[in-house]
């Protein structure tokens, strides 16, 4: 299995950290997009060296590179997850607009019919942002919030950020054990 990340601009890169991590425990290749807003946000954040982000994927491209490997559909990919999804970023994905490596690589994924989740983390929605979220939907995306649930009784900021990861991976049929599940599923 082989995933595209893209992380973009806005709080919320733990999901992503936390996301990244798990898909290394479970040996899937993670091709990694950081975008400029990406990397000011997680040292401002106080999260590190940005070298220790990019050291999680599998494989690291330049948000510039509109040439990358995964900017082609012939490259294949299970799907892509953008977490956190910059509003800015949620905006070019619903109106198909592909100026960076991570919109582009984002396309691509909705134009070959592979899953693409969005992980917006900020809140409240404004109109064009829940207008863009559909968009996004109709054209095939899942708009997944970083909205942690609280049935699974939480005790650890890791808990509330493995329930957001288990959810996205949910979407692409992986069971991370990040969550336990609601009593009496599957």
């Amino acid at each position: 299995m082989r995933l595209v990340v893209g992380i973009t601009g806005g709080s919320g890169i733990p999901y992503a950290v936390d996301l990244l991590q798990t898909l290394r425990a479970l040996e899937i290749e993670t091709h990694l997009v950081i975008s400029k807003g990406a990397a000011r946000v997680y040292t401002t954040e106080g999260r590190g060296q940005l070298a220790d982000l990019e050291a999680l994927g599998s494989t690291l491209h330049s948000d510039a590179d509109l040439g990358a490997s995964i900017a082609s559909g012939s490259f294949r990919t299970s799907g892509m997850i953008i977490v956190p999804c910059s509003s800015s970023t949620l905006a070019k994905v619903a109106l198909g607009l592909g100026d960076t490596l991570i919109t582009r690589a984002a396309h691509v994924t909705l134009k070959e019919r592979r899953p693409l989740v969005l992980v917006p983390r900020e809140a409240p929605y404004p109109r064009p942002m829940l207008e863009n979220m559909l968009r996004a939907f109709d054209a095939g995306a899942t708009v997944l919030p970083a909205s942690p649930g609280f049935y699974h009784t939480p005790e650890r900021v890791s808990d509330l950020l493995g329930f957001v990861t288990a959810r996205v991976l949910d979407q692409f049929g992986i069971e991370s054990g990040r969550m336990r599940r609601w009593e009496g599923s599957r």
